[in-house]
């Protein structure tokens, strides 16, 4: 045996913080769940509780999220008790640039989560959940069978379109036409024809440019404002949209969210502000059934 092995010996510290976690993921995209090893957070609100984390734990997101532990994509969650009495849990969300208001995919990978892990107990088949997020009260409903959550489905907070038909020149790109819809975050929504962009994966450093480019320049140029809750009111990503694959479906869309990240999944609350443009188009009706795929 090599004598450096040999006589090596390993020791830990007897003292520190230890976090645990469990990845899970919805469509590709990652979720990094804490279930144990963290302090108090204190807050009566989901938002309390969020801006407590930022001021005192971020080193636990930015260890959680950032290599070598995370990677560039990274995505987590923390889990806290209800804010509300008819709530079963609450959750705010990080990222590589900070902290995000409402994600789909999230809630259904922490619907499964809870649910399988006994964490939230439900009777039945169907179990729903309610859910205190930064965006307000998410309505999580699971269909189980033999304990194993097979699919779920979440009533998001109230969509709205909150700017139509816009133009921007942005560096580099030229002049973009876009509109600005909320889900549970703001997004800005382009056409992928209109910026010469294919949704495939050999441009997929092309596309985080441009998310960030029309990002940036929509920013600073427009103002976005949350009806009533300041923490709300800012621009989380851009989403381009492009022409469908399979031809039952509507479309297909790529989320370049926070600081360069690529949604794999549909981005739940994307295409419920999606959702929203197209009902103030006249596009779509009141329960009509899309399908919207990730590029």
């Amino acid at each position: 045996m090599n004598t450096f092995f040999k006589d090596m010996s390993l020791t830990f510290p007897d003292s520190g913080q230890v976090i645990e976690t469990i990845d899970m993921h919805t469509g590709g995209e990652p979720l990094r769940i804490i279930t144990k090893g963290l302090p108090e957070i204190k807050g009566e609100t989901i938002l309390e509780k969020r801006k407590f984390f930022k001021e005192h734990f971020d080193d636990i997101r930015t260890g959680l999220m950032f290599e070598p532990r995370g990677h560039a994509d990274m995505y987590g969650a923390v889990i806290t008790p209800p804010c509300t009495e008819d709530a079963d849990f609450g959750t705010f969300f990080m990222h590589n640039e900070g902290y995000s208001t409402m994600c789909g995919h999230a809630i259904v990978a922490l619907t499964k989560f809870v649910l399988e892990t006994g964490l939230i107990k439900k009777e039945g088949n169907v179990p729903e959940l309610i859910i205190n997020a930064p965006s307000g009260k998410i309505y999580s409903k699971a269909y189980s069978k033999d304990n194993i959550v097979e699919k779920v489905s979440f009533r998001n907070v109230p969509s709205f379109l909150y700017l139509k038909d816009q133009e921007i020149d942005v560096p580099g790109i030229g002049n973009v036409h876009f509109d600005i819809a909320y889900g549970g975050a703001f997004y800005v929504f382009c056409k992928s024809e209109q910026l010469n962009l294919k949704l495939v994966a050999d441009e997929y450093n092309k596309l985080i440019d441009y998310g960030r480019r029309i990002k940036y320049a929509v920013r600073e140029k427009f103002e976005i404002k949350h009806p009533f809750e300041e923490d709300l009111s800012f621009l989380y990503g851009t989403i381009i949209i492009g022409e469908p694959l399979n031809k039952n479906h509507h479309s297909r869309n790529v989320c370049i969210f926070a600081e360069g990240e690529v949604d794999r999944s549909p981005t739940g609350s994307g295409v419920s502000a999606r959702a929203a443009i197209h009902y103030a188009r006249d596009e779509i009706q009141k329960n009509q059934t899309i399908i919207i795929k990730p590029a």
